[in-house]
């Protein structure tokens, strides 16, 4: 004979469901059962509105600004850029202030801007980063910058001379100073809008490794393969180069270690970190510089002896 069972779970543990009576205890125990399942409750519809963070989105549009810069930087057209030179902006790295509106700028900003307006639309005049893929830019501005270090050096020298210094001298105080500028206010540019420190220490010693291979190199070459076709020798006096060159070198290896003791944490890197640490840096930096200055300059005219 078969029979036929059915189970119900009641209360988590399945019970065979027959036609008897069910006992006070089974009806409770259903009833609590019944009472778990899911039902309508007084709201039945729920609305869900979803709201823009305007302070989550700026610092999103920051960072990614700031992340992304090597993708942006540059102009389409000339136009850009001659806007771009006469218009007077905010100085410093953000565009906005904490409420999120746009900084007007100072008078300081307009002092600058004043000061530097000719300068602005002289390099608005090199050809947007968009030609020929770029390099019409950078031809144009190495051609720039080269005219620009003759002048300077050519004013130097004339300073130089009617103030009754010697060539060495000008050379260290007043030509480095005058073609170090951009490259510092470059490197600095470029440590507040990457992430890392890689593009300003890397523009630093790129641009003085042009300076010495190229600029003194290419215009020896020039000079000697000059004099071989005119048959005589090409003779270079060695002056006070030895003993700047092991000056710089000695301050060099001082900076170099410097900068790698920094790179710990608790430091934030060559260019971060608190704030007692960055004055010290940078004085201790402009302290070598005129160290520099300082024992070149007594070298030069003999107060102490060079090699």
């Amino acid at each position: 004979m078969i029979r036929s069972y059915d189970f119900e779970s009641v209360g988590g543990i399945y019970v065979e469901v027959t036609d008897r009576k069910l006992t006070v205890e089974e009806e409770e125990a259903k009833r609590i059962a019944e009472m778990g399942k899911p039902i309508l409750g007084e709201h039945p519809k729920l609305e869900v509105i979803i709201e823009e963070s305007y302070e989550f989105k700026t610092t999103v549009d920051k960072l990614i600004r700031k992340t992304n810069l090597a993708l942006v930087v540059g102009t389409h057209s000339w136009r850009d850029q001659f806007m771009e030179a006469i218009t007077v902006s905010a100085a410093g790295d953000e565009d906005e202030d904490e409420s999120g509106e746009e900084r007007l700028p100072s008078c300081f900003d307009y002092v600058m801007h004043f000061l530097t307006v000719f300068w602005k639309v002289l390099f608005a005049c090199v050809p947007p980063t968009e030609y020929c893929h770029g390099w019409a830019c950078f031809v144009v501005s190495i051609l720039i910058i080269g005219m620009l270090t003759a002048v300077i050096g050519d004013l130097a020298s004339h300073f130089g001379c009617t103030i009754g210094l010697k060539d060495s001298v000008t050379a260290v105080v007043f030509v480095a100073f005058g073609t170090s500028v951009p490259d510092t206010f470059a490197s600095k540019a470029a440590a507040i809008q990457d992430v890392y420190a890689d593009a300003s220490i890397g523009n630093v010693t790129g641009s003085n490794a042009v300076n010495v291979f190229l600029g003194i190199g290419l215009a020896w070459t020039v000079a000697a393969i000059y004099w071989a076709l005119q048959g005589q020798e090409f003779h270079v006096s060695e002056g006070t180069l030895a003993f700047s060159v092991t000056l710089f070198t000695i301050f060099a290896f001082v900076c170099i270690s410097v900068l790698l003791y920094r790179r710990r944490p608790h430091l934030g890197g060559e260019l971060g970190g608190p704030r007692g640490c960055k004055l010290a840096t940078t004085w201790l930096f402009v302290s070598l510089w005129l160290l520099y200055i300082l024992f070149a300059t007594l070298e030069a005219y003999c107060y102490i002896k060079g090699f």
